[in-house]
């Protein structure tokens, strides 16, 4: 007579008060040597989300229209990818507008006031980011505008790559450009969002003379502070007439009074803390 091992539901994780501080897959617990069903069946369906948000077509016209209700003049753009798999296997075409659009941006770039900072935003490989978050970012960066800078008009790009932005800046004559981005899905965040800023934009930039911010979403880095840090690197940008690893963000420094001004931020004496 053999006796058989009572069936136990999945036994705890020491570590599950972390998952109150991340969606990180940590402390899935077990059942046996394998992961608890609940947990097996959470995976596919984050990993068919990440599948969804790489695939899924941006409604470029409801995004323009949305834009233009906040007060924004818009233009809409494609890369020189003629549909989504083209882009995705050809991430050089995703880089450079379609020959339509270059002559039709040079035409409007042709006795056009130069623009301190143009926005586009692009699909890149998540429009389930550009859908949720595009609309309250591009109205706090337009709210937030330093005085006396010029914003120039949303430019909304399809199939478009990070560099797409280059030549979109260049034939506008814009200052520097913001190109905020699907980012690539993770399985913890399909819709997260990134600003790329470039000085000077022109084809051939690469990505050492650009700042990132990225993870913008609900449950990461909010609109507000995404455009804060924004404005910072835009400041001084300026100020360098550079962006990239010359320009190191540190919009998050604090100052600590001098020992001799007590109270006073940022004296002569002071030490930024990063």
């Amino acid at each position: 007579m053999s006796e058989s091992t009572p069936i136990t539901g999945p036994l705890p994780d020491p570590w599950d008060d972390l998952r109150a501080h991340t969606a990180a897959r940590l402390a899935l617990g077990r059942a046996g040597t394998a992961v608890p069903t609940r947990e097996l069946l959470s995976f596919g369906l984050a990993h068919a989300q990440a599948r969804d948000a790489v695939h899924l077509q941006l409604d470029a016209d409801a995004l323009a229209a949305q834009l233009r209700e906040l007060g924004c003049s818009t233009l809409q753009v494609a890369s020189a990818a003629p549909d989504r798999a083209t882009y995705l296997l050809r991430p050089d075409l995703g880089r450079r507008l379609g020959d339509a659009d270059v002559e039709r941006l040079r035409g409007l770039g042709h006795g056009h006031t130069h623009c301190d900072l143009l926005v586009v935003v692009a699909d890149g490989l998540s429009s389930l980011a550009v859908e949720r978050n595009t609309v309250p970012l591009v109205e706090t960066i337009v709210r937030t505008a330093p005085q006396g800078w010029q914003i120039g008009p949303v430019v909304v790009a399809t199939q478009a790559r990070v560099a797409l932005g280059d030549e979109v800046g260049a034939l506008l004559g814009a200052r520097m450009v913001a190109v905020l981005i699907g980012e690539r899905p993770g399985l913890s965040s399909p819709d997260s969002l990134g600003i790329y800023l470039t000085w000077h934009p022109q084809v051939g930039r690469s990505d050492a003379e650009r700042n990132c911010i990225s993870n913008v979403r609900a449950e990461g880095l909010a609109p507000s502070a995404a455009a804060a840090r924004l404005w910072w690197l835009c400041r001084e940008a300026r100020r360098l007439a550079l962006t990239g690893v010359g320009l190191k963000d540190r919009s998050d420094a604090v100052t600590i009074p001098t020992a001799d001004v007590p109270g006073t931020l940022g004296a002569p004496g002071s030490y930024p803390v990063t």
